[in-house]
């Protein structure tokens, strides 16, 4: 079960489009099977508002982050316990936003900034222009399909076939939308969404490497807001490799072609 901690005084919360990335990560540790989180080590740290969450096996940083929390009493509590936990574990963080305490602390704690950091997208339904269809076909997960879709996720983002329980457990869960992308009838695609209230997150996009730069990831995206938008979401959020000068970032790019804006920067911090 989710930790959670017991100190809900006046602290900075995150921000919504933050704090729908947390109740998705969140999530997808509760439906997560218990022999899962038993062999694999998958534990979760709630706090104010945002987390912690740390499997090892997993190559990502998004499962082996802190996420969603500034204050420095809280960022203390968030250090001490995933400085217990093994593999490559990250602190992110909105620098623009953090008070100066909260620099001081990643300063005196001596934490080096890794990589170009990740960006904050955020989509406006409100303002949504979908006319353009579709030239790829997508379509919605079925249930008897779990085990496909979390394997195909496993693939696309090198992930230990292990960990195909973790992304087949969402599928057909409350709150959580997947979707494949066809050639043909044959699924080559991959991307989920979560939702929350009228907040959306959207997250599980992957492509089979041999069907990639065919604009497949657009196609998921654009289907994912069509399916919010029908749903009730009014502000979708993703986030994704920061931009880098002279380096190409086609997630980036794609998302900006759909409409997202470039809501703010986090950086990475090696914990």
């Amino acid at each position: 079960m989710v930790i959670l901690n017991s100190h809900f005084s006046q602290r900075s919360s995150p921000t919504e489009e933050e704090a729908i990335e947390v109740k998705a990560f969140v999530d997808l540790y509760n439906v997560s099977p218990a022999t899962l989180k038993s062999e694999e080590h998958f534990e979760c740290l709630l706090i104010n508002g945002g987390c912690a969450i740390s499997l090892p096996s997993a190559p990502a940083m998004g499962l082996n982050r802190v996420l969603g929390i500034n204050s420095v009493n809280d960022l203390e509590e968030a250090y001490g316990w995933m400085k217990g936990k093994s593999g490559n574990r990250f602190l992110q963080v909105n620098m623009d936003r953090a008070p100066a305490r909260t620099k001081d602390w990643i300063l005196a704690k001596g934490l080096l900034e890794y990589g170009v950091g990740w960006a904050k997208l955020v989509y406006d339904g409100s303002s949504a222009n979908l006319s353009e269809p579709n030239s790829i076909r997508t379509r919605h997960v079925h249930i008897e399909e779990a085990v496909l879709f979390g394997s195909m996720v496993c693939k696309g983002f090198n992930f230990p076939s292990t960990l195909t329980r973790l992304w087949s457990a969402i599928v057909g869960k409350v709150g959580w939308s997947c979707f494949f992308a066809l050639d043909g009838d044959n699924p080559v695609g991959t991307a989920t969404m979560y939702q929350s209230g009228t907040y959306a997150w959207l997250g599980g996009g992957t492509t089979l490497p041999e069907f990639r730069n065919r604009g497949i990831q657009k196609a998921l995206i654009k289907s994912r807001i069509e399916h919010g938008l029908c749903n009730g979401v009014s502000t979708f959020a993703v986030e994704t490799l920061a931009p880098a000068e002279g380096e190409p970032n086609i997630s980036f790019d794609n998302l900006r072609k759909v409409g997202f804006r470039h809501a703010y920067h986090r950086k990475n911090f090696k914990l």
